[in-house]
């Protein structure tokens, strides 16, 4: 079942929202060569404590997985794509991370990625990651009420298929309310004009998930977290907490 927020629900939200904002911005400035990913987490969690905020993820054990998550970010670095359990791995020169982060504030859940390279990046990597941006983008600007949700995912997959990139399967975006994982599924790739009609009040999280090799499969590490591609090439994420209201699209995780 769909829950639509009321204008004041989203405004909760968006404070939700701007803690994980926060916590990403503080750790795309801690990465750097030589730091930790559990050192990233850290700075993570110092985030949210100073804001009262709880994490979704640390504790969080979906069906399939055979232990709960430990961490309050998912660190997933060159072809990892998502779920990435931070560890002692250290930062080098050229990495490519993806970091998620959520947040629960005020009965409130929030949840946003950024995908970049630590040091000096590969023009292969500067692309990918932009791409992923792009589709991000396209994502959020048909969220629009009127609008279904294969608009949204026809939007992100048009860009990703596009640039010769690959799109996970089995996995996209999802609703957010109370909880960080609610209905509807937010897929993307798909057919415009088709699906869910998309509503005043509805809040999504919007997030792409590219592969450099063009393939869409993946396999699952021994921690049976961690996503990889299949090829071994590099993967990028990003997400967005998005409202859909009458004036368009609001941003919820938005960041300066």
């Amino acid at each position: 079942m769909v829950e639509l927020k009321t204008d004041a629900s989203i405004d909760a939200m968006y404070e939700t929202g701007q803690v994980v904002a926060q916590a990403l911005t503080a750790v795309r400035k801690a990465a750097d060569v030589g730091v930790s990913l559990l050192e990233l987490d850290e700075m993570a969690k110092e985030v949210l404590n100073a804001a009262g905020a709880t994490s979704p993820f640390l504790g969080y054990r979906p069906t399939f997985a055979p232990t709960p998550f430990p961490a309050v970010i998912c660190a997933s670095v060159n072809d990892a794509i998502v779920h990435g359990i931070p560890n002692g791995y250290r930062l080098r020169d050229g990495d490519l991370v993806s970091i998620d982060c959520g947040a629960h504030l005020g009965g409130w859940a929030g949840d946003s990625a950024i995908s970049f390279v630590v040091g000096a990046a590969r023009p292969a990597d500067t692309r990918l990651i932009e791409t992923a941006e792009r589709a991000l983008a396209a994502g959020i600007e048909a969220a629009v009420v009127g609008n279904r949700m294969g608009d949204i995912a026809h939007a992100i997959g048009t860009v990703c298929r596009g640039a010769g990139y690959g799109i996970m399967e089995d996995y996209g975006g999802h609703g957010i309310g109370r909880r960080m994982h609610e209905d509807p599924p937010v897929p993307n790739e798909g057919r415009p004009g088709r699906g869910m009609p998309l509503r005043h009040g509805m809040v999504l999280a919007i997030e792409p998930m590219l592969i450099a090799g063009g393939g869409d499969a993946y396999r699952t590490d021994p921690d049976g977290w961690t996503l990889r591609t299949t090829d071994g090439s590099r993967a990028a994420h990003t997400e967005h907490t998005v409202a859909i209201t009458q004036a368009g699209p609001r941003v919820l995780t938005a960041r300066d």
